[in-house]
């Protein structure tokens, strides 16, 4: 996503707004925010948005009656609706209104940007919402990657992962991990790594053929999780990450050229380039989440 796309988000419930108004932010987008449909059609009529997000239940001027006047004022912006608790049926009634789609609250992040993202590609497109998206559509921006050098200790990057999800909420983004001169990508540390990382080597040792069916006691496993996790701070990420760097794949690749490309590879990531530089990266939930959109 290279052009900021400006979305409005109209919702009554003050720390909501804040909170997802931030989060979506850090994501690249042009966030404005509303607290009743009044003040929605009253931005409306002096900025124009790429997308709206518009709550149902709202006090004054409820969503429905927003969406309606937003269809007077704008009618080829898309609007998805915020059904929290109103279902299917209040669903139904914001299809029937001209809504572009619908969030159920409380919502998954990931969820509502590929739909944000789905409905400013349909409005680009007049509507033309079976062209499918590529990569570069999909991406997580490297901007809103986590990224480290291979030297750095794990404390030390687990500390920076902590940092970034401060009142963020985004989940697990990626995290690439760099050459000490921070320049060539050498992989991607994942949580994977880490548990992995965290196994004492003995227990993938090969055992006598009696150790198949003997059990470790209790009192074996007290405090190994503690200490093992201490020692492993120390260590360096490059240590850590798998040794082969994940698939790369151009902006401009289809989607299910990248689905082939992770089932071939083995890899839940694929770095993507443009103009032969890293721009972002596409994980298994970007995939899965534009398998949601498409089905619903």
């Amino acid at each position: 996503m290279m052009e900021k796309i400006k979305l409005l988000l109209v919702d009554d419930e003050e720390q909501f707004c804040k909170t997802t108004s931030k989060i979506l932010s850090k994501r690249g987008y042009e966030v404005t925010t509303a607290g009743t449909g009044y003040e929605a059609v009253d931005i409306l009529k002096h900025k124009a948005q790429d997308v709206v997000i518009l709550d149902v239940r709202m006090p004054g001027m409820d969503g429905h009656k927003t969406l309606n006047e937003i269809r007077k004022i704008c009618p080829q912006t898309r609007v998805i609706m915020l059904t929290g608790n109103g279902g299917p049926d209040s669903a139904y009634s914001s299809s029937e209104l001209g809504a572009y789609d619908y969030l159920t609250k409380p919502c998954n992040i990931d969820l509502m940007s590929s739909k944000i993202r789905r409905a400013y590609s349909a409005a680009r497109t007049q509507g033309d919402v079976k062209k499918e998206r590529l990569a570069g559509d999909v991406m997580i921006r490297i901007d809103d990657c986590i990224s480290v050098t291979e030297d750095k200790t794990v404390k030390e990057a687990i500390e920076q992962i902590m940092r970034s999800f401060e009142g963020s909420g985004s989940g697990h983004f990626p995290i690439l991990v760099f050459d000490k001169n921070n320049r060539e990508l050498t992989g991607i540390l994942s949580i994977h790594d880490l548990i992995r990382a965290l196994r004492p080597a003995y227990l993938s040792a090969p055992k006598p053929s009696i150790a198949d069916s003997a059990r470790y006691s209790d009192l074996f496993w007290a405090g190994l999780f503690t200490a093992q996790t201490q020692s492993l701070a120390n260590k360096k990420v490059g240590e850590v990450i798998s040794s082969e760097a994940p698939p790369t794949a151009d902006e401009s690749t289809s989607l299910m050229e990248l689905a082939n490309l992770m089932q071939t590879q083995g890899s839940s990531r694929v770095v993507i380039t443009g103009m032969g530089k890293i721009i972002g990266v596409v994980r298994e939930q970007e995939l899965f989440f534009e398998m949601a959109v498409l089905i619903s």
